[in-house]
């Protein structure tokens, strides 16, 4: 079954170019059928990339899903067109409003790694939407810094500077192979990195309400369950395209930054060479599974969720 999208959406036609099926709002109401509600809280500055990168994945599973892209109420897009907003996205004050349910809602990550949670200037709104997911989502899904931030705020997990950026791809191990989460996922996983802090596994360890799923001996955790708050806590990037870390590093060395080359991402580690993606499937896999666990746990009457 196809993920429901606005037919004006870039996303619509880069999708149906790729081979995954989308479907109109109009063709969808004429099914019989329940989709699933699921909403991006877009915190990235390029947000068709972001948008683009997630309903890739959740547009993949068997189900259909009706996907709405919510903003930050009074912080303005400076890399997106103003037009795209304004047609696309909803701010999340209208959404918590209006009292609207959803089955999942994914929280991204945001490029202000180096400041207090406290000081990022949508932090009040934030924490009322982390409060929100709690009478009105019914899986929450944070990546990266929306990760972090989602258990700063629930279980006072701290974040740390790393003194050099973790950029690359990385092994971690599957420590919850039984977990519906992992379910089909290989013992060794390779996922695209890239951050200037981290969460220390003693910390998550010392919170029993935090279970870490998959983690990593060089870059620390990557997959936290926090189940008291039916959330996951993603603080790595399995949504990455195949040269989203060449175009970080292009980036980065065009505007004379300090930066290393990406680990075990390019070819014998030669940035001249065209970057393979191996972590695609498991990114299929892991999206797939959260779309599959909400299914099967969500109430079929939306308004019931957070009863």
């Amino acid at each position: 079954m196809p993920i429901t999208l606005n037919e004006s959406l870039p996303a619509y036609r880069i999708l149906s170019d790729e081979g995954v099926m989308v479907m109109s709002p109009g063709r969808a109401a004429t099914q019989d059928i329940r989709p699933l509600r699921i909403g991006l809280l877009n915190l990235m500055p390029k947000k068709i990339q972001t948008e683009n990168q997630f309903a890739r994945l959740i547009g993949a599973t068997p189900l259909q899903i009706d996907f709405q892209l919510i903003r930050m109420s009074d912080h303005e897009s400076r890399n997106t067109a103003a037009d795209h907003m304004e047609s696309f996205y909803r701010p999340v004050r209208e959404v918590m409003a209006t009292g609207e349910k959803f089955d999942g809602l994914l929280i991204t990550g945001a490029p202000i790694e180096h400041l207090p949670f406290e000081e990022v200037t949508y932090w009040d709104e934030l924490k009322q939407v982390f409060d929100w997911t709690q009478t009105n989502v019914h899986s929450t899904f944070g990546v990266c810094w929306g990760g972090m931030a989602m258990a700063w705020y629930f279980h006072d997990l701290g974040k740390h500077l790393l003194d050099r950026k973790a950029f690359g791809c990385f092994r971690h191990h599957n420590y919850a192979p039984a977990s519906p989460y992992l379910r089909g996922f290989s013992d060794d996983v390779l996922v695209p990195v890239s951050r200037w802090t981290e969460v220390r596994q003693d910390e998550v360890d010392a919170r029993p309400a935090l279970n870490t799923l998959l983690a990593s001996e060089d870059v620390g955790p990557c997959l936290i369950e926090d189940a008291r708050h039916r959330a996951l806590y993603v603080l790595n990037h399995f949504e990455y395209d195949s040269t989203t870390l060449k175009d970080e590093y292009d980036r980065d060395i065009a505007g004379g930054k300090a930066i290393n080359v990406p680990q075990n991402y390019y070819p014998e580690d030669d940035p001249s060479k065209q970057p393979s993606n191996r972590w695609r499937s498991h990114a299929h896999l892991l999206y797939g599974n959260w779309i599959n666990e909400i299914y099967q746990t969500t109430w079929y009457d939306i308004t019931r969720i957070g009863e």
